[in-house]
């Protein structure tokens, strides 16, 4: 692995030029996209990391974003907004996430994973757009340490009774009820916060209003998927436990992705809408691997890829709106087919994406949660149901609201769209409907 990790940390000595930097970025992704092509379960062994199935797509998927995420901030490299320093601190995330998904070992997972938080903050802190930046990065700040520290604790418990904390050698714990219980929810909170779960999603749409185009694009793309990673990996210890707390998850999961999605109904900033929508996703992620079964596992893992490029993918079209307008309100932006009409193909083909639509990978994903979800209970079919039926219809009130009308008086024509624009729209759509011609690659 360290072979991936020593050329991106390389790519900081470039971080005057651009150009280098992503091209470097692009060059990783496709090198390591060609560590795929062989059946072993874990591959790039050594130094305490190395890549399994689900590692390996999740990290490519950060390789890819973060090249993504370069093209679009090309505003702060033209009015010389700290440049350089804001492709260090985008490397520096880039690491962190690379070693995240490559641990070993629960310790230095729960390292990684902690420091990834710091250069998103930074990124916040530093290009995000109001004052209010500041309450929103104390916000994502304190939500996840707070809820991060008994997940230290109970994995330095795991290995002074375990002896061991290497992530494929640890079984499950075997404690007194109440104890293990404790253990359990200590645990799981962390990545509960992180993913989103309903009550603890307060400081994501914060985050994402107040980033930059960047810090929003990488927060959809990966740091979400932190979570529903992080589940993947801790719940193998606590099987008989989980079996007792499913239904609570479930529960929370569907009945918070349709109040969720309801909420994205009344939403009128674009950015809002797209980040309060991926509270409603992650949510059926969360019901499909609490559940246990392997269409939730590979279900939740193909929904994570596809929700990180689609979602990455609105909120550039939504930056390149604000842009142009200088306001991402759906009362100003109205009548945007009429205003920049090429961009009107791109915001219906990842709205329509984003609703799992046909031959996106969302669809797939959505599909295999919803047969493991409804496996366990066939009561889950009306939460499901409704979570499927509001997607649609905040994805077609954000679509039709933005798009259709009678543009501001007060706008004056600009251009459409630039090439660099549409070369990371088209970059972020052709792998979320291609992937699923290669489904036996996600399905694990």
């Amino acid at each position: 692995m360290l072979k991936f990790i020593l050329p991106v940390l390389f790519l900081m000595k470039f971080k005057k030029n651009w150009g280098v930097a992503q091209t470097g970025l692009m060059f990783s992704s496709f090198l390591f996209s060609l560590g795929f092509y062989h059946n072993f379960y874990i591959y790039e062994l050594g130094f305490s990391i190395g890549v399994d199935y689900v590692g390996g797509i999740m990290i490519y998927l950060s390789l890819w974003i973060m090249s993504m995420v370069l093209l679009s901030s090309q505003k702060v490299k033209n009015l010389q907004n700290f440049s350089s320093s804001f492709v260090v601190v985008n490397l520096l995330l880039l690491v962190f996430l690379i070693l995240t998904f490559s641990s070993m070992d629960y310790i230095m997972f729960y390292i990684s994973f902690e420091a990834s938080l710091i250069p998103t903050l930074i990124l916040i802190l530093g290009w995000g757009y109001q004052p209010e930046r500041i309450q929103a990065g104390v916000y994502m700040f304190f939500y996840t340490l707070a809820f991060s520290l008994p997940l230290l604790g109970s994995l330095l418990i795991c290995y002074f009774s375990k002896g061991s904390t290497i992530i494929n050698l640890s079984e499950a714990m075997h404690y007194e009820s109440y104890l293990e219980k404790l253990l359990y929810m200590s645990t799981i909170l962390a990545f509960l916060v992180k993913l989103p779960m309903f009550m603890f999603h307060l400081w994501l749409p914060k985050a994402h209003v107040e980033a930059p185009v960047a810090g929003s694009m990488i927060l959809a793309g990966v740091l979400l998927k932190l979570g529903g990673y992080g589940l993947i990996r801790v719940l193998v210890l606590f099987q008989e436990v989980n079996k007792e707390f499913c239904w609570l998850w479930v529960s929370l999961g569907l009945i918070g992705g349709v109040w969720i999605s309801l909420m994205c109904l009344r939403q009128v900033d674009m950015k809002s809408l797209i980040a309060y929508s991926s509270v409603a996703h992650m949510s059926l992620v969360l019901c499909g691997l609490v559940v246990f079964s392997w269409w939730g596992l590979a279900g939740g893992v193909i929904l994570m890829v596809g929700h990180g490029l689609c979602s990455s993918g609105l909120f550039c079209l939504a930056n390149i709106v604000y842009e142009r307008m200088g306001s991402r309100s759906l009362f100003i932006n109205k009548g945007l087919l009429s205003f920049m009409p090429s961009m009107g193909m791109w915001w219906f083909l990842l709205s329509v994406s984003n609703m799992a639509s046909p031959p996106s990978l969302n669809l797939l994903g959505e599909i295999s949660l919803i047969i493991s979800v409804l496996s366990w209970s066939k009561v889950s079919m009306l939460g499901v149901s409704l979570l499927s039926f509001f997607s649609a219809a905040y994805t077609l009130y954000m679509y039709s609201l933005s798009q259709h009308g009678v543009f501001y008086n007060s706008l004056y024509s600009c251009c459409s769209g630039k090439t660099c624009e549409y070369m990371v729209l088209f970059l972020h759509w052709f792998p979320l409907n291609v992937l699923i011609l290669n489904s036996n690659l996600l399905l694990i």
